[in-house]
């Protein structure tokens, strides 16, 4: 079974349902699908229950709960999901919830259910800006989730911040920044906007981001959110001290999990140190029929050998704060990237992006070698 030994064990239920989908957003969600929530709730419940079961599902040290907006869910509905998932004492269970779908009674009823960690879509704290990312929240819903939130018993909170919206001005980023620090959460996420193919965004030039805007927006953010008392511990992610996310940490660290739900991911490492990804099926109709009849939920999955493994190891440790052995890079590369300040020494042998080099990752990450082979820049 996966996850029997004391290693961290995940598991991630999509909720597909929103009642708008953001101008940015090409997740598996759907506007128009309400009338399957329940019965959405039942086969996602009934297909952990047979996991579980058949020895598939190992007792889980993080649960997360995204989307979608599963938030749209009744508490009942959410707690139905998660009293099938076993879970260890002092587990990481967080919900994404959406500043406008959110009451008293809901944060009462997840915290019964086991529910430890709440993360807002925040995105701005400008309301200008908001309308133009198509979000339906405003500042004030923002404050009074968290407020809400807190009075629950909920002391780890996440927000989710996106920079880089047309029209966005520095004061614009500055003022969200600054009221995201005021709120006092445990945990900040902040995200350079990306244009996704197919959505509203993609198809409107002039709103497409800037990279220039872009990068001194994140110099901002970390210069504020750091001297806000805020570890830098990824590149997009800051916690106060003892409230990073254990489960993205979990895939960061290329951890094994289950994903329920439709368009779930799943993860899990082999022996040999290769490992193997699959997924579920992309529309909630879909996902639903294929649990009814008692069949597979994956549609298309891939195997990973051991050179790839490795390879996006080195790729998610540069990222995080401790970086990587300096022997992961070429002597001439590592030479280079310490002149030209995109590195910088770590701890022992080792060696981290540093400010110039975090809004370069990917050139930095190309240059990474494993164990086998030297990863060398295209030609």
């Amino acid at each position: 079974m996966p996850g029997d030994s004391n290693d961290s064990f995940g598991v991630y239920v999509h909720v597909p349902f929103c009642t708008k989908r953001c101008d940015y957003c090409a997740f598996a969600t759907w506007t128009d699908r309400d009338h399957l929530r329940q019965r959405y709730v039942d086969v996602v419940a009934r297909e952990i229950s047979r996991s579980v079961s058949r020895g598939v599902l190992a007792t889980a040290s993080s649960v997360f709960v995204g989307g979608g907006t599963p938030s749209l869910l009744s508490g009942e509905q959410m707690a139905s999901i998660l009293r099938e998932i076993p879970i260890r004492n002092g587990a990481e269970v967080t919900i994404e919830c959406n500043p406008d779908t959110v009451s008293p009674e809901m944060f009462v009823a997840y915290r019964a259910a086991g529910v430890n960690r709440l993360s807002f879509g925040v995105q701005s704290m400008v309301d200008r800006v908001l309308v133009g990312l198509g979000r339906t929240h405003n500042k004030a819903n923002v404050a009074r989730a968290v407020n809400l939130a807190k009075e629950a018993g909920f002391d780890s909170l996440n927000l989710d911040l996106i920079y880089g919206a047309a029209g966005e001005t520095i004061a614009d980023w500055e003022e969200t920044l600054d009221s995201v620090c005021a709120l006092n959460v445990a945990h900040i996420s902040a995200y350079a906007l990306t244009i996704e193919p197919g959505t509203p965004l993609a198809d409107d030039v002039d709103r497409h981001p800037d990279d220039d805007d872009q990068a001194e927006k994140y110099e901002i953010a970390s210069n504020v959110l750091v001297a806000a008392g805020y570890e830098n511990y990824e590149i997009s992610n800051w916690a106060k001290p003892g409230y990073s996310c254990r489960h993205n940490q979990l895939y960061w660290a290329q951890g094994d999990y289950l994903g329920f739900g439709c368009a779930a991911h799943s993860h899990q490492r082999r022996a040999d140190g290769t490992s193997r990804r699959w997924w579920n099926a992309r529309t909630p109709e879909r996902y639903i029929e294929l649990v009814d009849a008692d069949r597979p939920t994956e549609t298309a999955g891939e195997d990973l050998p051991r050179s790839v493994v490795e390879l996006e190891a080195l790729q998610l440790n540069l990222r995080m704060t401790a970086g990587v052995s300096s022997r992961a890079f070429a002597h001439h590369d590592l030479e280079e990237f310490l002149q030209f300040g995109l590195l910088e020494a770590g701890h022992g042998d080792s060696v981290r992006l540093t400010m110039k080099g975090r809004l370069l990752a990917n050139t930095v990450s190309i240059r990474l070698r494993t164990a086998d082979e030297i990863v060398a820049p295209p030609s």
